[in-house]
């Protein structure tokens, strides 16, 4: 029992955390208006562990 209330636990705090990171990205966002489009992080993510790796996209407006 008291096993299933620490995974929980931990559980719910790592929900909590990313909630978070969220609503702080979603701010910046609004803030800034500097974004990577879909598209940029598909291709960058598409080339991980290729000989043509390409650098992490650069966030714009």
């Amino acid at each position: 029992m008291r096993e299933a209330i620490e995974q929980y636990v931990e559980r719910e705090e790592r929900r909590e955390n990313f909630r978070q990171d969220t609503l702080k990205a979603w701010e910046d966002y609004q803030a800034t208006g500097l974004h990577a489009s879909a598209d940029e992080v598909e291709k960058w993510l598409a080339s991980w562990g290729t000989d043509d790796e390409v650098p992490a996209p650069t966030c714009h407006k």
